[in-house]
């Protein structure tokens, strides 16, 4: 299975990617910087959304946003 060997390819071409056959040796550390980083972005995103998620028509059935939106647990302690 193969498309056959690796062959001759120009030295100038620079690719954001790696460029051909890049196999990085530092790719599992590369890896869980990244993902370190997206996770906290979305955290943070997640965050910011259900403190300022507001309803202007209460749900007629329980919905899954109303486990961490900021709305819903005031409600439950105002009652």
């Amino acid at each position: 299975m193969g498309g056959g060997g690796r062959y001759p390819y120009p030295k100038q071409v620079w690719s954001p990617a790696g460029g051909w056959w890049t196999r990085p040796s530092n790719w599992v550390a590369n890896t869980a910087i990244t993902s370190a980083g997206i996770l906290a972005i979305t955290y943070a995103v997640w965050t910011v959304s259900a403190n300022n998620e507001k309803r202007t028509e209460p749900p007629t059935r329980p919905i899954p946003s109303m486990m961490w939106a900021k709305e819903f647990k005031e409600g439950k302690e105002q009652q």
